[in-house]
Order: C-alpha cells, then sequence, then structure tokens
C-alpha cells in the first residue's frame, strides 16, 4: 500500500480501515474469522452446518456483517459475546510488525484514524502487533459507531441486544466515522479494501483509496 503516493497536501485527515488494508490477507486472519462466525452461527443460533457459510456470506453482502443480518431478522445477540466468539481464539502472532509502515505513517503530516467495523479489543490487539498503536489518533470501531444511537441503549422501548447495527458500508456509519473525526469529508481520505466500503465512502463526499485487488464484493 503505497500511503505517501495518495497523501497529497490536499488532504488533512486519513482514515484507514483496519484488516486486509494495514496487514495482508495473506496472513489468514480473515479466513480464521470466518470459520469462528461459522461456528457461532452453529452453536449459538443452530444453524446447519451445511449452510452457515453461504448465510454468513449472505449477511456480509446485504447487511455489512453477520451480527447486523442476524440483528436484522430479530434475532437477539450480544454484541460483546459475539465479537468474544469471533474474534477471542484468532491467531494474532501471525501479524508482523511492520516497521516500514510505522515510519511513513509518522511522517506524514496530516490527522490519521481507524475506521474499523471490528470491535475495540481486536482494533487495538492488532496495532498493538502491526507495532503501530501509537500512529493514530483515534480508533473509530464498532462500539463508537453505534453507542452515539439513542436506540442502541437499554430502555423500555428497545432491547440492546436486537438494535440495529451500523457499520460501514452504511450512510450512518460513514456520516458518524466523520462526526467523530471532526473532519470535512472533501478534505478527508479514506483507505479501505472493500468496493462497497469505497462505494459507501464516495456516496457521501469522501475521497477513497481501494487498497490491494478487492475480492470482497
Amino acid at each position: 500500500m503505497n500511503i505517501m503516493e495518495h497523501s497529497t497536501p490536499q488532504f488533512d485527515c486519513l482514515l484507514f480501515d483496519l484488516d486486509d488494508t494495514l496487514y495482508p490477507s495473506s496472513t489468514g486472519i480473515a479466513t480464521a474469522c470466518r470459520k469462528n462466525i461459522d461456528e457461532f452461527l452453529a452453536q449459538v443460533f443452530g444453524f446447519s452446518r451445511e449452510i452457515v457459510s453461504s448465510l454468513r456470506t449472505e449477511f456480509y453482502k446485504t447487511n455489512g456483517s453477520t451480527l447486523a443480518g442476524l440483528r436484522k431478522l430479530g434475532y437477539e445477540v450480544d454484541a460483546d459475546e459475539y465479537h468474544r466468539f469471533v474474534h477471542g481464539n484468532l491467531p494474532y502472532e501471525v501479524i508482523e510488525p511492520d516497521p516500514a509502515l510505522r515510519s511513513v505513517l509518522l511522517s506524514m503530516p496530516q490527522r490519521k484514524l481507524i475506521f474499523t467495523n471490528s470491535d475495540k479489543t481486536h482494533a487495538y490487539k492488532v496495532l498493538k502487533r502491526l507495532g503501530l498503536e501509537d500512529c493514530f489518533e483515534d480508533v473509530i470501531c464498532f462500539e463508537s459507531l453505534n453507542m452515539a444511537y439513542p436506540f442502541n441503549q437499554q430502555t423500555d422501548e428497545c432491547k440492546p441486544h436486537t438494535a440495529p447495527v451500523f457499520i460501514k458500508p452504511s450512510i450512518e456509519a460513514m456520516k458518524s466515522a466523520l462526526t467523530i473525526a471532526n473532519a470535512d469529508p472533501q478534505k478527508t481520505l479514506l483507505f479501505d479494501d472493500n468496493v462497497r466500503n469505497i462505494a459507501g465512502a464516495k456516496a457521501i463526499g469522501l475521497n477513497t483509496v481501494l487498497v490491494g485487488s478487492s475480492t470482497k464484493k
């Protein structure tokens, strides 16, 4: 990922996706994560193992994540439980420090933030493995994208475990990230490996860079 090629002075804020963007997909983290999601669907909700893979794929394509898809169908899903199950036993040791990327990031004058659909614990584990934990002003993650919505709080009118999920590529998530970052979309550049996330970002005026040759369609 050649960051310097795109980070011209016209931008004052850079948003970086995390997984498969700051480190290569060849680590196998994404594959392990998919297997854990399949196990979650089978063990926690009793879906047949014959369909969990295709169900996960459909949830991802239509809702952005399995958690969001389950919530949309009316299932009660504790987000913390879901993230612990999916990320709890990932082989983080396969992610190696990237001193070259660290050097580039620290040399750039723009504000830099992580913008990920993952939970905070996973994000910080990845950043620590990469040696980049002090390269970013903030981490915009699942918790920060969803805690701002009043219907995600414990109320009589709404159970938090069934509340809608706001993540990329939704317009709501994109706008929320800009609000959290206090950034002007016209002066902000998003690096992401997902073509749908890129499209969602462009829809609200963000500048974008598609990282790698994405198969995440």
